[in-house]
């Protein structure tokens, strides 16, 4: 299984970035992928995600408007554009097939700072 999330960095309040999410087309084919946070000291939580069958999304409630998930088949990946930046938005940011697998893997995070 391949979930390598990257297009993390630097960015100021108000800022914009995308992240990518490389995985494999059998993944994208049999499972829905979501992308996850992990801020300092908090929990990992999932805050979008976006249906292997007919590419609905969801989103967290404080994320809806500002964040937007989406997948280019062609290129078995998926994307995270964020926009209108906050410090609260700090974290490494993963993606995972959702449900997460029993075996409880995780790829490589990427990490985004929101900071002037």
């Amino acid at each position: 299984v391949q979930l390598q999330a990257s297009g993390g960095g630097l960015v100021q309040p108000g800022g914009s970035l995308r992240l990518s999410c490389a995985t494999s087309r059998s993944t994208l084919d049999r499972y829905a992928i979501g992308w996850f946070r992990q801020a300092p000291g908090k929990e990992r939580k999932e805050i979008a995600c976006i249906s292997s069958v007919d590419g609905k999304t969801y989103y967290v409630d404080s994320e809806k408007g500002r964040f937007t998930i989406s997948r280019d088949n062609a290129k078995n990946t998926v994307y995270l554009q964020m926009n209108s930046l906050k410090p609260e938005d700090t974290a490494v940011y993963y993606c995972n097939q959702v449900p997460v697998a029993a075996t409880g893997y995780w790829g490589r995070g990427t990490q985004v700072t929101v900071s002037s």
